[in-house]
C-alpha cells in the first residue's frame, strides 16, 4: 500500500457526503472492503480512518491485550465499538454519520490528513491549530527521526 500523505480539503454536502481524496482511495484498492473504516480519535476531536487491513490489525492488537483487562475493554470500546465501515459510492464519496460529524465538529469542509498507513479527518481550522502546535512542539524538543535500517539504501 502506498503511504497516505499530504493534506486535502474537500466539501461536505448537506447529507454528510464527502469525497475521499483519490490518492487515498487508490491506496485501498484491492482490499476486501471497498471503503474505509472511520472512528473517533481518543487523542483529539478528529476522526481516524483506515482500510480493512489496518482495521484488522487494530482488532488483532486489541485481542492481544490481556483478556478482560481495563486496557483491552477501553480500547475495544474506543476503537472497535465506534468504528463505522463506510463504503465508497461511485463518485468516491463516503457518508459520515451524524455522530462522527458532531464529534469532529465537521460542517461544510473536511481536511484529510495523511498519517502513513492511516489518515485523519479534521475540521480544517482545528487541524491548522494542531499542525502549528505540533511544529512548535517538535522544534522545542529538537525532534529527530531514526530511519529504519535496511530501507534507507533503497531510498533515493
Amino acid at each position: 500500500m502506498a503511504p497516505l500523505i499530504g493534506r486535502h480539503i474537500n466539501k461536505i454536502d448537506r447529507k454528510g457526503r464527502v469525497s475521499v481524496p483519490k490518492s487515498f482511495r487508490d491506496a485501498f484498492a484491492g482490499q476486501e472492503f471497498p471503503g474505509i473504516y472511520v472512528f473517533p480519535s481518543f487523542k483529539a476531536e478528529t476522526l481516524e480512518a483506515c482500510g480493512s487491513a489496518y482495521m484488522s490489525w487494530l482488532a488483532k492488537s486489541v485481542d492481544d491485550l490481556d483478556l478482560f483487562s481495563n486496557e483491552q475493554d477501553e480500547l475495544a470500546a474506543i476503537i472497535l465499538e465506534n468504528a463505522h465501515p463506510l463504503g465508497f459510492d461511485p463518485e468516491g464519496r463516503v457518508t459520515l454519520p451524524r455522530e462522527l460529524l458532531d464529534y469532529a465538529h465537521l460542517d461544510t469542509q473536511a481536511a484529510f490528513v495523511g498519517r502513513g498507513s492511516r489518515f485523519q479527518i479534521w475540521e480544517p481550522e482545528a487541524h491548522e491549530r494542531q499542525r502549528r502546535a505540533a511544529f512548535e512542539s517538535a522544534r522545542k524538543r529538537g525532534a529527530t527521526l531514526k530511519l529504519r535500517r535496511g530501507e534507507a539504501e533503497a531510498a533515493p
